[in-house]
């Protein structure tokens, strides 16, 4: 299994109440055995800490009849965890980004000014990004990459969970919990 991240990610750039959301997620991965309660060393982050993969985590993804379920999640291997992620952060696939975004409204291809606008987003001096082309102005969520990509302060980090795998009704409980759209960021490391 080649080492990837899958993320999960709410499309809103300042989710309200974050790190409580973050505890009530959590809560319930856990409680569904999806992720253990307790940190330990498995993540990939600066401190190496994660929630360790747990063995209802199987019900949360496709695995084939018949395949073995090593070959679809990170049982036994040392980085395998769930990071919780509550700082703004920019989440995009790291090998082949492309960075092609285009504006919802007038379509116009606007990715290399929406990325140099990050320096302005990334400190949260605002949410929203206005279309250099048409002047339509939203949360810089709104504005569609050509490849899934993320801006938030609210993430979570499945390393080495295939995307691929995760069933729609996962992804779509998850996003209920949330209560706004996700979107499934796949990071090739």
């Amino acid at each position: 299994m080649s080492q990837q991240q899958s993320i999960i990610v709410p499309q809103i750039s300042t989710f309200p109440g974050h790190e409580a959301k973050a505890r009530a997620i959590l809560r319930w991965l856990v409680q569904q055995a999806i992720v253990q309660p307790q940190l330990s060393h498995c993540g990939r982050g600066g401190d190496g800490l994660g929630y360790g993969i747990a063995v209802g985590a199987s019900k949360v993804m496709h695995v084939p009849a018949g395949a073995a379920v090593a070959d679809y999640l990170p049982f036994g291997q040392a980085c395998n965890g769930l990071e919780v992620v509550t700082k703004r952060c920019i989440f995009t696939p790291m090998q082949g980004f492309d960075g092609l975004a285009r504006c919802p409204e007038c379509r116009t291809e606007i990715g290399e000014v929406l990325l140099d606008h990050l320096e302005n987003w990334m400190p949260a001096d605002t949410d929203n990004f206005i279309c250099p082309e048409c002047g339509h102005e939203d949360d810089i969520n709104g504005f569609p990459f050509s490849q899934p990509c993320g801006f938030s302060n609210l993430g979570f980090i499945f390393n080495n969970w295939p995307a691929a795998s995760f069933k729609q009704s996962f992804l779509d409980e998850f996003a209920q919990r949330l209560g706004r759209p996700i979107v499934l960021v796949q990071v090739t490391l």
